[in-house]
């Protein structure tokens, strides 16, 4: 028997320090960071990026627009109108250039996030 720390022991201590960090960031920070990782994931996946179509995939996008959609919508009260509508701009940007990408664009109202913000034109 040795008594070297197990790598269970060690993953243990990450988790605790994972937490730690996490508890010290607030809960706007904290939201607004995710919002803005699949904002900028979802205009990656619609081709907006400098590889353009090399990244593109709009089943992906769709998906990224909708969880990005859903935690603005619902995380808007408690944001404060800045970050909101800073937010807000650009998952409409995202919503815009998914429509342009979209070789059969969806009806009014049923686009990616659309359910949540309503339809976006």
């Amino acid at each position: 028997m040795t008594d070297s720390p197990s790598a269970n022991d060690s993953l243990g201590g990450a988790d605790a320090n994972a937490a730690r960090d996490l508890a010290e960031v607030n809960a706007v920070e904290l939201i607004s960071t995710v919002s803005v990782h699949l904002l900028s994931a979802a205009a990656l996946r619609c081709g907006l990026a400098d590889e353009g179509e090399e990244h593109q995939d709009l089943d992906e996008a769709r998906t990224l627009i909708n969880a990005l959609a859903g935690l603005i919508t619902a995380s808007s009260p408690d944001l404060g109108d800045t970050h909101a509508r800073a937010l807000r701009d650009g998952l409409r940007s995202v919503q815009l250039a998914f429509r342009e990408a979209s070789v059969v664009p969806d009806a009014p109202g049923e686009g990616p996030g659309e359910k949540y913000t309503g339809a976006v034109s």
